[in-house]
């Protein structure tokens, strides 16, 4: 009699903690499908295995800095990142609006519970005036997207092209990041390059990856005149932030922003942006100069 009680409780045990495992495996996978559905466009999932990251470039605006037309990739990239946060997920990114969009987009953000983290500029002496949102959000996927999709209709960013993404290598591009040290992806004549950061960063007590948001962003493209600009980000801890800003302005690079993208971050994070316009080793070795200075 005791073996079968044994027995009958071993399986009783081994039964919930078979659920148990399910609930973990079903909390802990994304529901992208969802996702896609609702906002009507697809993403991939970042190589962490922890993100979805979907794109929503505004490849309608021509907006020109300095007189250089810019690529939608360059510095016009709305993007959404979904992470799994328990039983729910969190959704972090970047809105790309012109300044008549910016509150219709906020209030549709609010409709569906989601909060703003930061507005502010990322680019400079732009035309036409550019903003950039940043928002918050925690729910289920369907939710959080649909949320999303509502905020986008609230603005001109169009339906995602069907067409594949160029992949060709513009001049310049092996010399940038020979002289980086660094490697990236190009995609519709854009390199991207992310560094990311070796602390862990949390948002309202939620851990973020680099690739939400949290890595130094440096993206290139080449100019008319066979030189190359570069914009982005640098993501600093405030004991970086002047040794950072005094190298790139000894070399020439443009400082166009510092502020932050979050709201209850730890650590404290500063994010700078930069506009550098020259010949891809000057470019490449003024933005090293910044790199070699954050922590590794």
């Amino acid at each position: 009699m005791k073996t079968i009680v044994m027995l009958t409780t071993l399986s009783i045990v081994t039964s919930l903690a078979g659920a148990d495992a399910v609930a973990q495996s079903s909390a802990g996978s994304l529901d992208t499908a969802a996702i896609n559905r609702a906002l009507g466009r697809t993403g991939s999932m970042q190589a962490d295995g922890l993100v979805y990251k979907v794109p929503a470039a505004r490849s309608d605006l021509k907006v020109t800095v300095g007189g250089i037309p810019i690529k939608a990739g360059l510095a016009l990239g709305t993007w959404m990142a979904f992470k799994k946060e328990g039983a729910s997920s969190v959704a972090h990114g970047d809105l790309v609006l012109l300044d008549k969009e910016v509150n219709p987009a906020i209030s549709a953000l609010q409709a569906g519970g989601m909060e703003i983290t930061a507005i502010h500029n990322h680019i400079l002496n732009e035309t036409p005036s550019v903003l950039y949102v940043h928002f918050w959000g925690h729910g289920s996927e369907a939710q959080l997207a649909q949320t999303l999709a509502n905020v986008l209709k609230t603005t001109a960013t169009p339906a995602p092209s069907a067409a594949p993404a160029d992949t060709t290598a513009f001049a310049g591009a092996d010399a940038l990041q020979t002289a980086l040290g660094k490697k990236g992806t190009i995609s519709n004549g854009v390199l991207a390059i992310a560094v990311p950061r070796p602390e862990k960063i949390a948002m309202m007590g939620v851990e973020l990856p680099p690739s939400m948001g949290m890595a130094t962003s440096l993206n290139f493209q080449a100019t008319d005149d066979g030189r190359v600009a570069g914009t982005g980000d640098f993501v600093m801890l405030g004991a970086e932030v002047n040794k950072v800003a005094k190298a790139l302005r000894d070399n020439g690079i443009e400082i166009c922003a510092l502020h932050s993208h979050m709201i209850d971050g730890s650590p404290s994070l500063y994010f700078m942006h930069f506009w550098a316009v020259g010949t891809p080793e000057k470019v490449g070795a003024g933005l090293k100069a910044g790199l070699d200075l954050l922590a590794k």
